[in-house]
């Protein structure tokens, strides 16, 4: 069956076909329909460290919706026929165990979340990820309505971020360098957008999550975000970051990292997609196309979360 498969760092994704996989105790095998592209997948190819949570060579993709196909012994919640999402925290999926950049896919049953109604696969696949770690994080954060957020990077991940944590009652700063996005962070509910956190200094933001995560980024929001305030760090665009710990320590800033999240984060994404309430731009692909979607990644030019279609 088709699939992509990923080597080592500094070598480009491999198109090839792989032998389908068979449902083992407890697991299914899900016939997968649409499969997201992430930052993390352009940082496979370029940067060693994430070597450490990867067995090689492995199939990528770890926003994966579809069909099961075939139910493994011992699984009674499920059934063929049943439209699902994954989970990507066991395994971790895409980077120790096959991903959903291929035709069938195997996924433990534990980590199975249903599709709702008028939630299509490209939607739940980004909601496993983009919208599961975007939530996640304004958990870690402790956000809650009233408080002022500050949202760096208005991209697959923080436009869902941003969303969901106006729909909940937070007051939203967005900070994101590609003005032809601002007036959709305000149509999400911001009530100010400007090119870099920093120029939010005088509102005394209670919660920063940085969903870019270029170094520069995690550094201005220690130094942006209110005395005894909260950063989270999320976006991994860069592995390594260089901080003020005297605006650390001196503004008593709590700075804390957030990865992934709960089966439960997709649910909730899910079911404000469902009620039409969050609608994130998603750029569709054919599954062909991957290699040109990572290039768009890079380049910058990727509109919303790239979503690739696998299959009808």
């Amino acid at each position: 069956m088709k699939a992509w498969m990923f080597h080592t760092t500094h070598q480009p994704f491999e198109r090839t076909d792989i032998p389908e996989p068979t449902a083992g105790p407890g697991k299914v095998v899900v016939d997968v329909k649409a499969a997201g592209l992430c930052h993390s997948d352009v940082g496979i190819l370029e940067d060693e460290g994430w070597l450490a949570i990867m067995d090689t060579p492995v199939v990528p993709g770890h926003e994966t919706a579809g069909v099961i196909s075939e139910v493994g012994e011992g699984v009674t919640d499920w059934k063929v026929g049943d439209k699902v999402a994954v989970w990507p925290m066991i395994g971790p999926f895409g980077y120790g165990v096959n991903g959903g950049w291929e035709a069938r896919a195997e996924a433990d049953a534990e980590q199975l979340v249903r599709i709702p109604e008028g939630v299509s696969f490209a939607q739940a696949a980004a909601a496993t990820d983009a919208g599961m770690t975007s939530v996640g994080a304004l958990s870690t954060g402790g956000v809650k309505a009233g408080q002022k957020v500050g949202i760096i990077g208005f991209g697959g991940l923080g436009q869902i971020g941003a969303r969901v944590a106006h729909l909940e009652g937070a007051e939203i700063y967005v900070a994101e360098v590609n003005e032809s996005v601002w007036d959709r962070a305000k149509e999400a509910g911001a009530v100010k957008v400007a090119k870099d956190i920093s120029e939010f200094k005088d509102d005394e933001l209670d919660v920063i999550i940085d969903y870019a995560g270029f170094g520069t980024t995690t550094a201005a929001a220690i130094e942006t975000v209110r005395r005894e305030g909260v950063v989270v760090q999320v976006g991994m665009g860069k592995l390594e970051a260089t901080i003020s710990t005297n605006a650390l320590i001196l503004g008593k800033v709590s700075l804390i990292g957030s990865n992934g999240g709960s089966k439960e984060d997709i649910a909730s994404v899910m079911k404000w997609m469902a009620s039409g309430e969050l609608k994130p731009v998603l750029t569709e692909i054919d599954f062909e196309e991957i290699p040109e979607g990572i290039k768009m990644l890079q380049d910058g030019t990727a509109k919303g979360r790239l979503v690739a279609k696998v299959a009808e």
